[in-house]
């Protein structure tokens, strides 16, 4: 298959001379409005009000980002950030009490996935929404936003894999010259896979009818992917060299259990109705 060398500048341009602009950043913000487009054409076919979504998307907005903030600096560099707490809030490192703008470097998915699952159920309490009629719908939608992530750590030449031990990978040049798995595609593109499911679940099924069956899928199907390609990945922090399994994994297998659980017991429900 040959080797790929990767040497792409993560930034695209400082803007103003100081904020730097990032491909992370753009891939970022681009799953989101794929994303809202796709739930969009899902409220609007189900003859539900796109004012609700508007609403519920503010909420997850705040909440998957500060979910991923928060679930970096706890699972995974809590030594650091515990010393360092006005870090954790601000695009900005302290040295020597200067202030360095560096963007939040350390965003971690399951913590987002929690953000977006405590965001949803404050969202039902206030607006009285059954919690799975949201669940279900955006967890359709939620592997784009996952897949374009990926794809924005693969232009930051970041969370890539161990070595190929063959003459086939992607050099990371940023970093070294040893070819290497490129496990933010794997996972980009499973992620993409596993819309594509969920998209023929809701479109060519009934068992969006089941509540909790579509969120039960992703949780499940999503978790089990994160935790085999995690054996193809490098460990993101040193005390995962001692570990068995890395905290990727760890953190994975609640939610296995969780969507397991949800698919066994879901039951057939159709009189929900989410006036417009």
């Amino acid at each position: 298959m040959g080797v790929i060398e990767w040497n792409l500048d993560p930034e695209i341009i400082k803007l103003f001379g100081v904020f730097p602009l990032k491909y992370y950043g753009l891939l970022f913000v681009l799953g989101i409005i794929i994303a809202y487009t796709v739930a969009k054409h899902i409220y609007t076919t189900e003859g539900v009000s796109v004012e609700k979504l508007e609403k519920l998307s503010s909420y997850l907005l705040i909440g998957i980002v500060a979910g991923m903030r928060l679930g970096h600096c706890l699972f995974y560099d809590f030594d650091y950030y515990s010393q360092h707490i006005l870090e954790i809030f601000l695009p900005f490192q302290i040295t020597n009490g200067e202030w360095h703008f560096t963007g939040f470097t350390g965003l971690a998915s399951h913590g987002g996935s929690l953000g977006a699952i405590f965001a949803i159920l404050l969202y039902c309490k206030k607006y009285k929404t059954p919690i799975f009629w949201i669940l279900d719908r955006i967890a359709i939608v939620t592997p784009i936003v996952g897949a374009f992530i990926r794809f924005g750590n693969f232009m930051n030449s970041e969370i890539y894999g161990k070595p190929t031990d063959g003459n086939y990978g992607i050099v990371f040049l940023l970093d070294d010259t040893i070819p290497r798995h490129p496990t933010q595609l794997y996972e980009a593109f499973s992620y993409l896979l596993i819309f594509a499911l969920l998209w023929y679940i809701y479109k060519k099924t009934t068992l969006i009818e089941k509540q909790g069956f579509i969120f039960g899928t992703l949780l499940s199907v999503l978790f089990v992917a994160r935790l085999v390609i995690e054996f193809f990945k490098e460990n993101q922090v040193t005390f995962e060299d001692s570990m068995t399994l890395n905290m990727g994994q760890l953190l994975s297998i609640p939610f296995i259990i969780a969507g397991i659980l949800l698919i066994l017991f879901s039951k057939k429900k159709t009189n929900i109705i989410i006036s417009s």
